[in-house]
């Protein structure tokens, strides 16, 4: 629980009181490679926290898997939508090898969050990070090369592409897989 109680502290400073309210909502769980946490048309009821391990979020379209996200070790991680407006995914999320997670059922954190000041703004502050996130990978799918792309998730995380089939990489990413391996090759 150390890696949580760090990321979260990261996020928003809380102080015991509020460390030992939330921490109990919690749920564990250890996944095996290619368990679904949540699978699409069900309602996402977690945010979850992936101490090791990696998982990505993806959609169908056209009859192929598009990855949306890749979370690796000590990153939240969610159907955002589907969270807050308690309505079916579209996403599923899968984990892409052994991982312990946790997470945060919605009924809880919203009481918590009702009941609690520093909950409440902890929330507001992982929405808008949240919010930022996916500017950032909107601005960089408009505005970068695919090149730049790679870089910036290889320095980012050089560890994913030993820990995530390339296939998810380069659907991230937004290429195809022959596009990043001309583009692995070039380095």
């Amino acid at each position: 629980m150390e890696s949580l109680v760090n990321a979260l502290l990261r996020i928003h400073p809380l102080t015991d009181k509020a460390l030992q309210t939330i921490l109990p909502a919690w749920q564990h769980w250890e996944v095996q490679k290619d368990h679904l946490l949540l699978r699409e048309h069900q309602v996402s009821d977690y945010i979850y926290f992936i101490h090791t391990g990696a998982a990505r979020i993806f959609y169908q379209k056209s009859g192929k898997e598009i990855t949306e996200w890749i979370a690796l070790d000590k990153q939240f991680f969610l159907s955002i939508t589907s969270f807050f407006e308690r309505t079916p995914s579209h996403l599923s999320i899968q984990a892409l090898e052994p991982a312990s997670v946790s997470g945060i059922h919605h009924n809880d954190l919203m009481k918590l969050a009702a009941g609690h000041h520093e909950i409440e703004t902890l929330l507001r502050k992982m929405l808008t990070l949240s919010l930022i996130l996916s500017q950032r990978r909107m601005d960089s799918i408009q505005f970068e090369t695919s090149q730049q792309r790679y870089e910036k998730l290889i320095t980012e995380y050089p560890e994913i592409i030993k820990r995530v089939p390339l296939t998810y990489i380069a659907s991230f990413l937004g290429i195809t897989l022959e596009t990043l391996s001309r583009i692995r090759s070039a380095r």
